[in-house]
Formats: structure tokens, sequence, C-alpha cells
């Protein structure tokens, strides 16, 4: 069948100075881990996700998300000063891909703002869309545009990376999944 990686996050951002991050993985609907929001490391929730991939992987991934977390965090905060967004708020994303019976993949990423649909990417062209044609979102799709190292990452982990990984994490979450 078909099958869907997720990784959701959601930041609430108090002021300059204190962001608080949640995040979670879902093969379909199992929890494959969340993020500790104090140290930002994995909790597996899942006996079988760890062995799934090689200690080396997990520790790969894990530097990726604190870094992408810090970079994530301050490019926010810049972008609410400098348009002067009123604090608290909240930015939601979501990413991960599926694959498809014939092995064939795709991979998405959306970013929200205060509930409401906010930007997508388009991982064919590496290309960031509006949801909404605000002065805001308009800010954030050129900054994003302008930050080409960060959407050739999500490209490559969400059409290579992902589907690899998908596999070992269906190959070792069988017994979970047919369960379903």
């Amino acid at each position: 069948g078909t099958f869907t990686v997720r990784l959701l996050q959601t930041s609430t951002f108090q002021n300059t100075s204190f962001v608080d991050t949640e995040g979670l993985g879902l093969l379909e609907d199992i929890e494959l881990g969340s993020l500790d929001k104090h140290t930002w490391t994995i909790r597996f929730c899942q006996p079988w996700v760890r062995p799934a991939l090689p200690r080396s992987d997990w520790d790969t991934i894990a530097n990726m998300i604190r870094i992408y977390l810090q970079k994530f965090n301050h490019l926010i905060n810049d972008g609410a000063m400098q348009k002067d967004v009123p604090y608290p708020f909240v930015v939601q994303c979501i990413a991960g891909c599926e694959i498809f019976p014939n092995r064939t993949s795709r991979a998405f990423a959306y970013v929200g703002y205060n509930g409401q649909d906010f930007l997508s990417l388009n991982v064919g062209n590496a290309t960031w869309l509006l949801s909404q044609d605000t002065k805001l979102s308009r800010y954030v799709q050129a900054i994003l545009q302008n930050y080409t190292t960060f959407s050739e990452l999500v490209e490559v982990l969400f059409n290579d990376t992902c589907v690899d990984d998908m596999e070992m994490l269906l190959h070792y979450g069988k017994a979970a999944l047919e369960r379903q």
C-alpha cells in the first residue's frame, strides 16, 4: 500500500527570547518518536524504531534537528522583529514523504501561522508557494527562496533519505502496521 511519514513541529514564540517547540514523527498514525522540548533530543515511542536505522544515522538526524531548530528560531524571530509581528504567535510545520506501491514517492512541506495555512514547498522545483497573500507571507517566502541551502536540504531529505529510511521503518514496524 501507500505509506506516509510525517514530521510535525509546533513552535510557540512567546517573545524574542523564549520559543516552546514540540515535535512528533509519525508513520501513518503510529507515533515513531517525539522531540524533548527542553533538550531537543529524540524520544523513541516504539521499541522497533531505534533499531531500524544505524546509530550514526540517528546521531545525524538528531544533529540536523538541533541545527534546524536553532536556525528556524533565529530566522522567525528576525522576521517577526523586522515586520513588527506581535508576540505570542505560533508557527506549525509539517513535512514528510509518501511512498507508493510502485516505489515512487512524493515529498511535501507546509508551514502554518497562527493556525492558518501560510506557505508550502513545491519540492519538484524547490519553490515556496503562498497559501495566503499577505506582506508577512511574501516576506517569509522571499527569505526562504533566498535560503536555498534549506530548500535543497528539504528536497534531499524528503525525496531521497525519507524514502530509504521509510523502507527500513516499514520493515521493522511491519507487525505494528498490520495491527492498524
